[in-house]
């Protein structure tokens, strides 16, 4: 029941967002998406290959936001992360939702988080590595069962091989071993 209120709640307070983004609003994995470093301010055009100014939604690629957007999150530059994947055209492109939901979460705000994680699963449930930041957000929340459902979803969709498993797996693991 109180899962399904927060994730009721996140749902609510992404929504809004996802439909009227602003331009400049205030989170697939994989490698291979790294990018230059550009300046505050500036992002990776994949098409000019070089560093151009952050510019309104169309201008830049939304291939090239996700990449600035995904290495900005993973380098702990939260803020320049939502502003950079802000910027996309495809509101629902589950790769944007995933690092726009890491990036709040990241930052404390676990609900927004959450909400953006749901919005990406609505656009691709076989998303493992949403599936992970997800059971991630709500061991954060001290929801280890809900952090375990997800760990079960990742297993149907690639074993307990693949990497999402592993670190979710690990993440529950170290949890428990605190609080027990």
């Amino acid at each position: 029941m109180q899962t399904r209120l927060i994730t009721s709640l996140a749902s609510l307070l992404v929504a809004a967002p996802l439909i009227v983004a602003p331009a400049f609003s205030a989170g697939g994995g994989g490698g291979g998406d790294s990018v230059p470093q550009c300046k505050r301010g500036q992002v990776y055009d994949k098409k000019t290959k070089k560093c151009v100014p952050q510019q309104g939604q169309g201008v830049i690629d939304d291939d090239s936001l996700y990449a600035n957007g995904r290495q900005l999150a993973l380098a702990g530059r939260y803020d320049e992360a939502i502003t950079v994947l802000s910027l996309a055209e495809n509101k629902s492109d589950p790769r944007i939702l995933n690092y726009l939901g890491y990036a709040h979460r990241k930052q404390g705000r676990i609900l927004v988080g959450l909400g953006y994680y749901q919005e990406a699963l609505r656009a691709d449930p076989d998303y493992t590595l949403v599936r992970e930041y997800l059971g991630e957000a709500h061991l954060q929340l001290g929801d280890v069962a809900a952090a375990r459902e997800q760990l079960s979803e990742i297993e149907k969709r690639c074993g307990t091989a693949c990497e999402e498993y592993a670190e979710l797996s690990a993440q529950i693991e170290a949890y428990v071993k605190a609080k027990g």
